[in-house]
């Protein structure tokens, strides 16, 4: 649950967040709506604990996790997937499974006594690889190797097999072909049916009336982006 969350903007060129609430149960879809700039990259870093807010204002489970670290959410079970795939969701020079330990850790295992569990890494990064369709020559393979659209596969299943009670994804279809979309919204639909809840912060409004139980729109007003919401009938409707 997001009540009240105001953040000033983090750059001159950012966009404040001005009293931004909205709740999303278990098992729903939430997707917010917006053209470019509107404050989306402010709301997602908010969200995924990069960048701190008032513990009240974000509350997962009933526990404020405002003011808590993104691995300290990611504990709680918050997984996000941010808008920009290359240096922010994954890093290019390391390798896939590498990368799988950056996120996925503590979730799945792949540390013990402050030391990589190598093998566990490997296996875990295999098993995404071969879920999502990932071309790639195997988990040692640096995601900088990988094209656009298959790093986004690569990132998406990363996030969503690590099963999170919590998903914010921003763009989630962003470079990738009609069929790697098609396969992306089906895990994440699949996802909501086991009980988590999912964020989707999107542009393609076509993506949003295709996924969302709920959807809201974020929106300029004056220096700061405020959300509004209303209910879709279904996953497939038009609000």
């Amino acid at each position: 649950m997001v009540s009240g969350l105001s953040l000033p903007a983090l750059s001159h060129f950012g966009t404040a967040l001005d009293s931004i609430s909205f709740s999303v149960r278990a098992g729903e879809i939430f997707g917010i709506a917006g053209v470019a700039g509107n404050g989306q990259n402010e709301l997602l870093l908010a969200l995924d604990g990069e960048v701190a807010a008032a513990a009240e204002t974000i509350r997962i489970g009933g526990e404020p996790v405002g003011q808590m670290r993104a691995n300290d959410r990611r504990k709680r079970g918050l997984c996000a997937v941010p808008e920009e795939r290359n240096g922010h969701a994954a890093v290019g020079d390391f390798t896939l499974s590498d990368n799988s330990v950056l996120t996925g850790r503590n979730r799945m295992g792949m540390v013990t006594a402050g030391l990589i569990r190598a093998g566990a890494a490997r296996t875990y990064t295999g098993e995404v690889i071969a879920a999502f369709a990932v071309k790639a020559l195997g988990p040692g393979a640096t995601a900088g190797s990988l094209s656009g659209g298959n790093l986004q596969k690569f990132i998406m299943g990363r996030e969503i097999l690590q099963k999170p009670s919590v998903l914010v994804v921003s763009q989630p279809t962003w470079g990738v072909d009609a069929g790697a979309a098609a396969a992306i919204h089906q895990a994440i639909v699949d996802l909501a049916a086991t009980g988590s809840a999912v964020v989707v912060i999107s542009q393609d409004l076509d993506e949003l009336l295709t996924l969302s139980d709920t959807l809201a729109v974020i929106n300029t007003a004056g220096s700061a982006s405020r959300c509004g919401s209303g209910k879709c009938r279904s996953r497939r409707s038009a609000c």
